[in-house]
Formats: structure tokens, sequence, C-alpha cells
């Protein structure tokens, strides 16, 4: 609590300097002319979001101001010369709109245009020349917003290569994301989570297609409507929805040195109803790769022991997502939608003569040589139904949803080990296990605006979600290389764990404009979660309390002059540990190093406070945003050493951990057809185990820099070039850290046939044969210092093709659905304004 006032403090103290500076200004002369007004669909009269708006002089036609509406289809300009102006309004689908007579002076200070209808345009889509592109990057009250279908250089790839690319957000090369350096985010779908999402969200990412990413929103401080958990945050992936009339046939595909990919999506839109159909599959082929790893076990009571690995790695991979959706507009206040998608996700791993040299007191003891195969094998069901209902009252509505969401995965190996002479397998060791997650979620959601003008809103719903997760692990031992496989009968070894958890939940949410230029949105939530855990072949231990979570949250903003605007958030979240931390199955795989889950751990608490700047600059945004995060209850790696010399990984609720950090980033346009854009994160990092064994106690800190670097060229005859590059510098952890990357591609594109087509080339990492990666571990008695190479360059061919004749659709449904954000993985806007 006094972290949160000495923010809520500092924020007072900006506000009062803006509000003074804004009544000293009152006081004097008025030195600024203000124009509003607000974009609206003429024939429905609904708002148009983001539509592009330009702000000339009269008489010269020279340009003054320009920028988009928000999402309430609402603008302004400051200017501060007297005189006659006009107004160029234009979005895709519809046609231009300019209002002349547009003028400001000393009688009118303040002038607002009112609703400015746009007429849908009457020609089909491929022959629509859009006036304004969407930004890259753009910021709201909540959250920041990467528009990714404008980004060229993910052809081809999937949404990791999206993520990569989005501010404050990192993947590594596996594929893990956090944000802000925190991995304990909840990742949505269309404002969904399934269950794969729940088990891996890195297997997630492999499964979706860039092409089929519209953005990526990344919420800093969400609101009481979002699950309490995500204590870094939420990231909701938007894919591209069909609001036309007509039917088209969407092909897209792509082949390079490292994988290949072929995407087919239908859509069907007539009148009130609605279709889409679609597929997608990605292989992934000739990954190769290394791995070494050194590690050095000390002892009291005898010699240092070393051991070294190493092994050539190779993976071969199958992706796809199949999805069918049907909706409905049953008239002007009921409009109803459901959907079915369908995943498979096929890994299949191997490491090549992985070598192990043991030696004490750097004496070679002993040379034991392995092959290791393993399999991760999963698929994935989702079905949803959603009902909205709206009221002649504009922004009032209510919706009732419904998820059944199941994932199935396999998760197995081979240990295959040699002879002293490394010709013949001797033994080998295999594990089977097979897990199942299932969800069923009900939800209804209410929200209606307040007061004579509208300027408050109140929001409020409830939800409950009932999982059940299964792990069904096995360990069976043969002789040679093809003796029959004999079951384990060790319980810790072999054995089905049950893990039910049924989480109930209520919120309140209330939003505030006020002053004309205040905004506060605040809220309340209320969890109750309930554990049914056993193991069916055992009475280990499992009891596992119930317990309530009361989860507050504020935004708080204020626009300042020419654009600017500051902004304070605080929320608390919580992380329930998903089964990736909970299975109690031994993941032995490499046996040096095996790694068993803990059924008994409990959820993580965090606070989190965050202050922010935007400002807009001759066309460049700049936005500066500085963060505390504080976690209790962490959890975190417990390493001990067993006999053999063998590293034992299991987790518990030891850790604390404290972030500061800044993140900056920039939209740049430079020309017409010149684009830049880029970001810097950086952060402060504390951990702590609060152990006092000196055996187990862990400390570290340090700072953790990454950045990015977009541009865009537009060429003549519809080419266009584009470049990215990301970089992570080397991230602390609680016992060592790990090592920094860098990718980089490049891409060029031509479309064809009126925009209906599209080839390009593309080059990722194309001066770098393999990268390298270099982890350390540091404990009282274990010193580990590894190193992994993956094989990234990659050259690619992409094509698209666009089957069928559309026309826009002028209904715009806001879609509703569940929202499931929770489990820990390994709203509300202002008028734009413009300047």
């Amino acid at each position: 609590m006094k972290g949160l006032t000495k923010l809520l403090l500092i924020s007072i103290i900006f506000l009062a300097v803006g509000s003074l500076d804004s009544f000293g200004q009152k006081a004097t002369e008025k030195k600024e002319f203000k124009i509003s007004g607000k974009v609206i669909d003429k024939a429905t009269g609904e708002p148009i979001p983001y539509a592009t708006a330009f702000l000339k002089e009269a008489a010269t036609d020279a340009s003054v101001a320009g920028g988009v509406a928000d999402d309430n289809g609402e603008f302004f300009f400051n200017v501060k010369t007297a005189g006659k102006y006009k107004v160029e309004l234009s979005f895709v689908g519809y046609d231009s709109f300019v209002r002349g007579d547009v003028e400001v002076g000393p009688n009118t200070p303040s002038l607002f245009l009112g609703n400015l209808g746009l007429n849908e345009s009457a020609v089909s889509l491929e022959e629509v020349t859009v006036q304004g592109q969407r930004n890259l990057i753009e910021e709201k009250v909540d959250r920041t917003i990467y528009n990714a279908e404008n980004d060229k250089t993910t052809a081809g790839g999937d949404a990791s290569d999206v993520l990569r690319r989005v501010p404050m957000l990192t993947v590594d090369l596996d594929g893990n994301v956090s944000m802000r350096g925190s991995s304990n985010i909840l990742v949505l779908i269309d404002n969904k989570q399934s269950a794969i999402v729940a088990n891996n969200i890195a297997d997630a990412l492999k499964q979706i297609p860039a092409e089929e990413i519209k953005s990526v929103e990344v919420i800093t401080s969400p609101s009481a409507k979002y699950d309490a958990e995500g204590t870094g945050g939420v990231i909701n992936i938007v894919t591209k929805k069909n609001k036309l009339q007509g039917a088209s046939l969407n092909i897209n595909t792509s082949a390079g040195l490292r994988g290949s990919n072929l995407g087919l999506n239908a859509a069907l839109k007539k009148g009130k109803m609605g279709f889409s159909l679609g597929g997608f599959g990605r292989m992934g082929y000739n990954i190769l790769g290394s791995f070494e790893n050194e590690q050095t076990l000390l002892s009291t009571d005898g010699p240092a022991t070393k051991i070294l690995q190493g092994a050539d790695t190779r993976n071969n991979m199958m992706f796809g997502r199949y999805n069918f959706g049907w909706d409905y507009e049953i008239n002007t206040y009921n409009f109803m939608t459901t959907s079915v998608s369908f995943g498979l996700r096929n890994m299949r791993m191997n490491q090549d003569g992985l070598y192990t040299e043991t030696y004490i007191e750097d004496m070679l003891d002993n040379v034991l040589l392995r092959d290791v195969k393993t399999d991760n094998l999963s698929n994935n069901v989702d079905v949803s139904y959603n009902y909205t209902k709206s009221f002649e009252k504009k922004g009032k509505e209510i919706s009732f949803s419904g998820l059944y969401s199941r994932s199935n995965r396999t998760n197995d190996f081979v240990n295959s080990l040699y002879n002293d002479s490394f010709d013949q397998i001797i033994s080998r060791i295999k594990n089977d296990n097979d897990n199942l997650n299932e969800e069923f979620t009900v939800q209804v959601d209410y929200v209606t605006p307040l007061g004579s003008k509208d300027e408050q809103i109140i929001e409020y719903g409830a939800k409950n979600i009932l999982r059940k997760a299964t792990s069904d692990f096995a360990y069976f031992r043969a002789e040679g290389a093809d003796g029959e496989y004999i079951e384990d009968e060790d319980v810790d070894l072999s054995n089905q764990f049950n893990y039910n958890q049924n989480v109930t939940a209520g919120y309140l949410s209330y939003t505030l404009g006020f002053l004309e230029h205040y905004t506060l949105k605040t809220g309340i939530r209320y969890e109750y979660t309930n554990i049914d855990a056993d193991f069916l072949a055992s009475d280990s231990p499992t009891d596992i309390p119930s317990y309530g979570t009361v989860v507050p949250n504020m935004n708080f903003g204020r626009k300042l002059d020419n654009g600017n605007m500051l902004k304070a958030a605080y929320n608390r979240r919580i992380q329930r540990p998903s089964l990736n931390y909970l299975n109690p199955n031994i993941e032995a795989a490499n046996p040096q190093q095996i790694t068993q889950g803990n059924p008994l751990l409990d959820p993580e608490m965090t606070d989190n406070y965050e202050l922010s700047y935007s400002t807009f600059i001759k066309g460049t945004s700049l936005n500066f945003t500085s963060y505390l995060r504080n976690t209790t209850g962490s959890i975190q790696p417990v390493r001990t050493i067993q006999d053999d010399d063998v590293i034992f990984t299991t987790y518990d609720n030891i850790g604390n951990e404290r972030a500061y950090g800044l993140g900056i980033f920039s939209n740049v346009n430079i020309s017409g057809k010149f684009s830049l854009n880029g970001s810097i994160d950086g952060y402060f990092s504390q951990l702590d185990n609060g152990l006092t064994d000196p055996q187990l106690r862990a400390q570290n800190d340090g700072f953790v820099i990454s950045g990015r670097l977009f541009g865009n060229y537009t060429l003549p005859r519809d080419w266009q070039i584009q470049a990215f590059s990301f970089y992570r510098g080397r991230r602390v952890q609680l016992q060592g850290s790990a090592g920094g990357f860098g990718i980089y591609s490049l891409s060029l594109n031509k479309q064809f046939a009126e925009k209906r087509g599209s080839i390009g080339f593309g080059a990722e990492n194309f001066f770098t044969p393999e990268f390298k990666m270099r982890n350390e571990l540091v404990t009282p008695t274990i010193t580990q210092s590894s190193v992994t190479g993956m094989k990234f360059m990659n050259f690619k061919i992409n094509f698209s093709y666009r089957i069928g004749k559309l026309s826009v659709d002028g209904g715009r449904k806001k879609k509703r659905g569940v929202t499931n954000e929770d489990l820990k993985e390994s709203e509300g806007g202002s008028p734009a304004m413009m300047n």
C-alpha cells in the first residue's frame, strides 16, 4: 500500500501541474483554437473507429494536422492560428468526405462539427483505395495495439513471429512469451482462452498462422472485467473476421529451407447470416542444432564432480488449425455467434549421440552414450457460443457466453543407452505421459451508460470455470534394442494424477469522464477457487484448501495540451499454477537433469503500478512508461543433488520478485512512403527465494534490456520492402541467467491482379548460420553452463491470392465471448488529439 500511495501522490502532482498550467492559460489570452467532431456511418449512425482525419487550410489546401479517430470515432485538432479550414475524412470501404465551412476565431475558440456521416463505397473491396493506413502501433487508455496485418515480414510464420514485433513482449527461440520480463501472462485468442493455451502458450502460438492475425493487444492494466489471472498482464490475439457481403476464398502458401505451409480460408456473408471455414497446416523440417552442458557438483565432504554433456539435435514438426464459424443477426438488437475449432501439434525431437563424461578431481571416471527421442503430440477442440442483446439506448447491452474446451497431449520419450564400446544398445527407458485438460465455462456480462451525457459507464457480470486436468504417467524398462518393455510398478513413476478446479467470479467496473480532460476507470473482482486433487494408485497427500481472492484495479488518465496524455494505473493479480508446474510425472529425458512438478503449489500474488506519458511531435508518436511489479509467493525452482550426481528440480512458493522498468516506443512517419517504429524496454530485476538454509538460499539482481526496430518502404508499381530486427539481452534468473539473442528479417513483396494477389521473397537471419544461447546456473552446490545451438537461417517464397468479389457490410457488431485469462505458464478510450 505504501507503493500505491507514493504512485498516487506522484500522479496527483503531475495532474495538479497540468491543471495549474491549463488555468494559467485560461487567465491569459486564448492562444489555441479547438476543432472537433465525430465520424459515423451515415446509414446506421454507428461510429467508425480509426477513421483517418486531416485538417487543411481552406485557401491553400496546405496540410495543418492529421491522424486517426479513437474507437468512438471522435477526433479533435488544436490550431494556433484563427482562420478558415477544411476537414477531410476517409476510411476503407467508404467514400471520402470533406467539410469545408470550418472557421475559428476569437468569437468561436472551440468548434464542434457534430456527427460527420460517411457513405459506404459502392465499389468492390479489391477496387477500394485505402486513403490512410492505420499505424502499426496504437495506444489506448489501457492497452497497446500492434496492427499485425500491416507487417509483411511475418508472412509464412506463426503467432510467435508476430509477438516478437510487439512492444513490451519478448519471445525466446523456443516460443516462450514474457511481458516486461514476466512469463506469468494470459494469452487470449479473440478474447477467449482455450485449453491448449492453458497447457502450453508456446505450442498454442505455433498453431496460429501469421496471415490470420489482424492485431495483438497488450493489456498491462486489465480492468475488473478480465479474470484475475496473469500477473504480468493480458495478451489478446485478434484474428481477421469477415465483415463483407458475398463469397470469397483466400489461399496463402509459403515454402522455405526450414518449413512450408498452406492455408485456405472461405467466407460467405449473405444478409444477416455469415459463415466462415478455414484450415491451416504448417510443416517444419531440417531444423538442426546442438546441445552442450558443463556442470560442477560441489560437496563439503568429498571431491568436486564435473560432468560434460553434448549432442546434435534435429527436430521435425507439424501444426494445424481448422475452424468453422457461424453468426446470425436476428434483428437490430439481437445477435448470436458460434464457432468450432480444432488444432493439432506434433513435434518430434531427437538428441543423437548424447554423451556424458564424468570427471572426479579432473580425472575421467566414466563415459556414457545415449540416443534420446521425444514425442510431444497434442490435439485440441474448442466449441463456443455467444448471444448479445443490445437496447435502444446506445452502449447498453447484455451478453451470455459459453465455452467447452478440451486438449489431449502426449509427452513421451525413449532413452537408449549404449555399451562401453558405443556400438550396441544395452537398455532402454520409456516414459509415457498422457495429459487431458477440459474446461467448461459460462459467463454473463452487462454494460450500460449512465448520466445525461453518458459520461459514466457501469459494467458487471459473473463467471464460472470448471477445469479438469489429468496426468496419466508410466515408466517402462527394456533390455537391448528390441526387448519387451516392462512397466515399473513404483507409484512415484507410474500413476494417475487428477486435478479438478472450480473458479466462481463476479465483478463490478465503473468508468467516469469528468472535467473534460479526465478519465477514471476503477473496479473490483472477487474470485473463489475450490480444488480437489488425488492420485489413483497411492495415498500421497493432496489436500489443497479453498481460497477467495479480492482483486482491485484503477486506471486514471489526464489529457494535456498538444495531444499529450498522462496515465496512472494500479492492479492486483493472481497466478494459479498450470499443469506444467503441478504435473508429478518425472521428466528424465536427460537422466542427469530430471524435473518433477509439485501438486501442492499455491497461487502467486502480484501488485502492479504504472505511470506513462504520451506525446505527438510532427507525425511522430512517443510513449514513455514506467512500472513497478511486486510478486509474493512466487513459484520458483528448487534444485538438489540426488544419487549418481543427478540434479533434481521441483517447484515451490518460495520466491519474492520485484521489477522496476521503463519502456519507450515510437512511430515515425518520415514520408508518405517510408516509416519506422521501434521500442526499447529495460527493467531492473530483484529475486530472492526467502530461504535461510545456506545450501538452498538464492538471490540475484540485474538489468535486462531488449529492443526492436521495424521499417517499411513503399516502392512504385505495388512493390513493398520491409525489415525487422529484435534483440533481447541477458536475462536475470533466481539462480543464474539466460543468454541473450537477436533475430532479423527482410521481406520484398509485389501485389498483382488489382491487389487480389501477392508474391514475395523473405530472408531470415541470413548472416547467422547458427544461434548460440548460453545459460548459467549457480547455487551453493551446483554450477552449470549450457550452450544451445539452433540453425535459424531461412529463405522462403510467399504467395497469396483472393478469389471472389466482396462489398463492404456497414453493420458492425461487437463480438463478446468467454475470456479465461488464467494459469501460470514456463477499456475505455478518449478522443484522439492530433497536431
